[in-house]
């Protein structure tokens, strides 16, 4: 093949300059950008559902969303996970690249609402959380106390109320998360022997404790309609 060309020197130069003005006339109008989209983007599903085994909560909370959401636009394909130690579902809905990563989040939020009626009371009480993020790791950071000062659960306590909130902030943060996350929590120890005399079970303590656990607003002092004409209103 080289010797075609060197024995043809014009006809190698007349291909030369088409191929210039070929790749001339491509450059205008391909897209340029700083920061080009490479990876497809990405909108988490997570759903908490407390006590509940894998296999109930990949029934009964991710099986209806995921049939929501299949088939949104511009989806390629979505993957789920299950803990049954920590109750939480997630799933993760990849779209196509260049496909706007706010409008994707919009459009599955709606169709997690269209499932919402069909999930557990629990896992609708503690919500579904929509974020548009990616599904790897930008950065980890490890957080410790000095010469064991302060405990574990005082450390995970601290990065929750301080670390946060602030890196959530900076621009280009999709989510923030704390691996082995500690929280202050009250356990009971029930006797089973004394709560069968009194015909309680567990779902009554646990309802008890909620109802107990709730506040309510205080209302206002001397708000109308009253019998005679109040000055003041006390909030």
């Amino acid at each position: 093949m080289s010797r075609f060309f060197i024995a043809r020197p014009i006809f190698a130069g007349v291909i030369s300059i088409v191929i210039l003005l070929a790749g001339l006339a491509a450059m205008r109008s391909l897209p340029i950008a700083q920061y080009p989209e490479i990876t497809p983007p990405v909108v988490s599903v997570s759903a908490t559902y407390p006590g509940a085994s894998a296999e109930v909560l990949q029934t009964t909370v991710a099986a209806p969303i995921e049939e929501q959401i299949n088939g949104v636009e511009n989806m390629l394909y979505m993957s789920s996970t299950s803990s049954g130690s920590s109750g939480q579902v997630a799933i993760t809905v990849t779209f196509e690249v260049g496909t706007d990563v706010n409008e994707a989040a919009i459009e599955v939020s709606n169709r997690v609402r269209l499932a919402e009626p069909r999930l557990p009371q629990e896992a609708r009480r503690l919500g579904v959380v929509v974020q548009k993020r990616s599904s790897s790791f930008l950065q980890i950071v490890a957080l410790q106390s000095l010469e064991g000062r302060q405990s574990p659960l005082y450390v995970s306590n601290y990065a929750s109320l301080n670390v946060v909130d602030a890196l959530k902030r900076v621009p280009g943060v999709g989510d923030v998360q704390i691996f082995g996350a500690e929280e202050y929590a009250m356990r009971l120890w029930l006797q089973p022997g004394r709560m069968a005399q009194l015909g309680v079970t567990t779902s009554d303590v646990a309802a008890a404790i909620q109802e107990q656990n709730s506040q309510f607003a205080a209302g206002r002092i001397g708000q109308e309609p009253t019998r005679e004409p109040q000055a003041l209103t006390y909030t």
